[in-house]
């Protein structure tokens, strides 16, 4: 059995997983949260490795969480042209997303949850790894950004497998059609 991959993310109404400048504060959506979301502890148990390009990496560690790295629990592999030194848990590598996939789908191991941004999810998108898709969309338009999906040749058939609605956004999940 292959580890599952999954793409668990949002984006806006219009697409966007971050406005053009890279910033994310729209995924607040002004909305307030009252009803509990369990999706983003769901698939915490579920998982034990994470894949994220640099600028997501930095992102986290310097503005979303700086003193406190979420991911500590999993072992996480940093996609950077600028590797640096390796931790027990803390991967750089300079493989493309696809090749590092192919591998990790290959091991042992729990389901695997790419992080982000746009150049990983791309290639992989395009490869067909991506076997889970949950995407929570935000009530925001934003006209232009960075998008969820980039333009490459498809098609690539999915199906809702479950939706719903919380605190104003939506999730949905989508599973990979097998061919």
């Amino acid at each position: 059995m292959s580890r599952e991959i999954i793409l668990y993310i949002a984006a806006s109404l219009d697409g966007y997983i971050a406005e053009t400048d890279g910033s994310i504060d729209f995924l607040g959506g002004g909305t307030e949260l009252v009803e509990e979301d369990t999706s983003y502890q769901e698939l915490m148990e579920k998982i034990d490795t994470v894949i994220m390009g640099r600028t997501t990496y930095d992102q986290v560690v310097n503005e979303l969480a700086p003193d406190n790295y979420p991911y500590e629990e999993q072992t996480s592999y940093i996609i950077t042209s600028h590797p640096e030194k390796n931790t027990d848990k803390l991967i750089y590598t300079s493989q493309s997303p696809v090749e590092l996939v192919e591998k990790l789908k290959k091991e042992e191991g729990e389901a695997v949850w790419v992080v982000g941004g746009g150049s990983i999810i791309a290639p992989l998108v395009e490869a067909n790894l991506i076997d889970t898709y949950i995407i929570t969309t935000i009530p925001t338009i934003l006209g232009k950004g960075i998008p969820l999906f980039r333009e490459f040749n498809g098609p690539i058939n999915v199906k809702v497998d479950d939706m719903y609605i919380k605190n104003g956004m939506v999730y949905t999940t989508y599973k990979k059609v097998e061919n």
